[in-house]
C-alpha cells in the first residue's frame, strides 16, 4: 500500500473546500482517518480529534489566507 503523505491530505481538504465552500472539522477527520489513516489526526487538548498540524500548515500555505478557521462552528469557511 502506498505511503499518503500530508501534503496530499491537505490537497484533498483544499478540494473539498473548494467543491462544497465549507470544510467541517468532524467530515474532515472521518473522511481522513477512513481514507489517508490514523497518522493524520491526532486527540487535542481539548479531547476532540484534530487534524495533524504538519497537514494544516501546508493546508493554510495553498489556500494563502483565503480560507479562515471558524472556532465556534468548527469548520473552515472562505474569507
Amino acid at each position: 500500500m502506498m505511503e499518503h503523505t500530508a501534503q496530499e491530505v491537505a490537497e484533498w481538504m483544499l478540494k473539498e473546500l473548494q467543491t462544497a465552500g465549507i470544510l467541517r472539522q468532524e467530515q474532515a477527520v472521518a473522511y481522513i482517518k477512513a481514507h489517508y489513516g490514523e497518522r493524520f489526526i491526532y486527540v487535542n487538548e481539548n479531547g476532540n480529534e484534530s487534524i495533524d498540524k504538519e497537514v494544516k500548515k501546508i493546508f493554510k500555505k495553498l489556500h494563502g489566507g483565503r480560507a479562515a478557521w471558524e472556532r465556534d462552528g468548527f469548520f473552515w469557511g472562505w474569507v
